[in-house]
C-alpha cells in the first residue's frame, strides 16, 4: 500500500505557533470556539483567575506563559476541565509548529487532555483534542475507540471535526475504506472542511485510486476560507498523484507552488527535493 503524505501534528500545521492555535487544520480539528468560561461558581476562583490569564496571554500570542497560567489553574482546582482543555491545545499548537521542539510534548498534552475528562466527561471538544493527540502519538486504533463515539454523538456541535478526525485514525490505522466513508461523512457536514479533503485525497491516494486523490486535493486547495489554499500537504499530494497519472507538468506546477508557501518547512523542503528530482528526470537526468 502506498503511503499516505505525512500529517501535520494534530491536523497540525508548521509556522507560528499562534497559528497552529487559530490556522486552519488545528482549529480544524479540534473545533472554533472550544475554549469557553465555564458558568461562575463552578471551579475554584484561583484556578478561575488563572485560566482567564491564561486565555488572554494567548490573545497576546504567548503561549508558554499561557500554559504557565493553565498549570497554576489545574494546580489550584483539579476540576477545572476548561483549563485543562486549554493546556492540551496549547501543546498541540507547540507540536504543530515544530515537532522536534523540545516544547512538543504529546504526552503531557495526553495528561491535559484526559485530565479535562476526567473532570468533565461530557467534555466533547477534550474527547476530539485527545483523539489528535492519539493519532499524532502513533496510536490510531485507541483514537478511533475515542473517536467513533464523539462521531456518533448528535450533540456533537462540530461533526465534521468528529467525522474527519475519525477517518484520519483509520487511514493511519491501514483502513482506507472505513476512512474514506468517515471523511466522505466529514465534507458532507461541512464541505468548507479542507482539511477532510485533504485527508480524503490521502485515503484514495492510500489506494491508488489517482484521479480521485487528485479531485480531492484540488477541492481543499479550492476552498477560499483561511488558510486552505495554502496546505502544504494537498499541493504534494495532488503532485504525487499527478506524477502517478503521467502528467509531469502538473505535479511541478504544484511542487512549486508547495515550495513557495513555506520553503523552510519540513513539507515544503520535500516538495524542494521532489520537483528537482522531477526536473532532472525531464532532463534526461
Amino acid at each position: 500500500m502506498q503511503s499516505a503524505t505525512p500529517r501535520r501534528s494534530a491536523v497540525g500545521q508548521r509556522g507560528p505557533v499562534w497559528r497552529a492555535l487559530v490556522g486552519v487544520p488545528l482549529v480544524a480539528a479540534l473545533g472554533q470556539g472550544a475554549v469557553c468560561l465555564p458558568p461562575k461558581g463552578e471551579i475554584d476562583r484561583v484556578s478561575r483567575a488563572e485560566y482567564d490569564l491564561a486565555r488572554d496571554a494567548l490573545e497576546r500570542r504567548d503561549p508558554r506563559q499561557a500554559l504557565d497560567h493553565v498549570a497554576r489553574a489545574v494546580a489550584a482546582d483539579a476540576a477545572n476541565a476548561d483549563a485543562a482543555y486549554l493546556g492540551a491545545v496549547i501543546l498541540l499548537g507547540f507540536c504543530s509548529a515544530e515537532e522536534a521542539s523540545s516544547d512538543c510534548r504529546y504526552a503531557e498534552a495526553e495528561s491535559y487532555a484526559r485530565q479535562a475528562l476526567a473532570a468533565d466527561p461530557d467534555h466533547r471538544d477534550a474527547r476530539n483534542a485527545l483523539g489528535v493527540i492519539l493519532v499524532n502519538e502513533k496510536r490510531p486504533a485507541d483514537a478511533i475507540l475515542v473517536l467513533q463515539p464523539l462521531a456518533d454523538d448528535i450533540l456533537y456541535g462540530s461533526p465534521e471535526k468528529a467525522w474527519g478526525n475519525l477517518g484520519w485514525a483509520q487511514l493511519e490505522a491501514g483502513l482506507p475504506d472505513q476512512a474514506i466513508a468517515s471523511l466522505k461523512r466529514a465534507v458532507a457536514a461541512a464541505p468548507s472542511y479542507c482539511v477532510g479533503h485533504l485527508h480524503l485525497g490521502d485515503a484514495y491516494r492510500s489506494k491508488r485510486e489517482h484521479a480521485a486523490a487528485r479531485q480531492a486535493y484540488g477541492r481543499a486547495l479550492e476552498i477560499e476560507k483561511g488558510d486552505c489554499s495554502r496546505l502544504q500537504e494537498a499541493y504534494l499530494g495532488r503532485a504525487e498523484s499527478s506524477i502517478a497519472l503521467g502528467q509531469p507538468a502538473d505535479a511541478a506546477e504544484d511542487l512549486q507552488r508547495c515550495q513557495d508557501v513555506g520553503p523552510q518547512t519540513a513539507v515544503g523542503r520535500t516538495c524542494a527535493h521532489k520537483l528537482q528530482v522531477l526536473k532532472q528526470d525531464q532532463n534526461g537526468g
